[in-house]
C-alpha cells in the first residue's frame, strides 16, 4: 500500500453555521454534494475535491485538537486574507520560513481547530497594525 494524497479533513462543531461561514465565507471553500447521514453536517470542497467534512451534532472532545495539531491548506492571497482575519478579530500568526520564504498563517476556527494557510514566499506581506 502507498499513500498517494490527502484526502480529506473531518472537524466536529457546536455552530454548523458559524463554521460554514468561517471555512466558505471567509477561506473560500464552497459547501457541495454530500452523502445523506443520519446525522447533520456539510463537505466542503476546494476544486472538484471535498477537503474538509463538517459533523455536526456530536459531542466535541474535552481537548478541541486532541493528537492532531492542526490542518493545513495552499492558499493565495496573503493580504487580503489577513486584512479579513482582522476584520472579523480573528487572532492569528504569520511567520515566514527559514530559507524558502513561504508564509505560514495560523489562526483558529469557531470550535477551536487549528488552521494554517501557506502562501507563496513571493506575496508581499500585509499591512502592518
Amino acid at each position: 500500500m502507498a499513500i498517494q494524497g490527502m484526502n480529506h479533513f473531518t472537524v466536529l462543531t457546536s455552530d454548523l453555521d458559524a463554521t460554514l461561514a468561517f471555512y466558505c465565507d471567509l477561506l473560500g471553500l464552497r459547501s457541495g454534494p454530500r452523502p445523506p447521514f443520519d446525522f447533520p453536517g456539510a463537505w466542503l470542497y476546494s476544486g472538484t475535491q471535498a477537503v474538509l467534512h463538517v459533523v455536526a451534532g456530536r459531542s466535541l472532545p474535552s481537548q478541541p485538537a486532541g493528537v492532531i495539531d492542526h490542518m493545513a491548506f495552499s492558499a493565495q492571497g496573503l493580504a487580503d486574507t489577513v486584512a479579513q482575519l482582522r476584520a472579523k478579530g480573528i487572532d492569528h500568526t504569520l511567520r515566514r520560513l527559514p530559507g524558502n520564504g513561504q508564509w505560514q498563517l495560523f489562526f483558529h476556527d469557531p470550535d477551536g481547530a487549528k488552521v494554517e494557510l501557506d502562501f507563496e514566499a513571493g506575496e508581499l506581506a500585509p499591512p502592518a497594525t
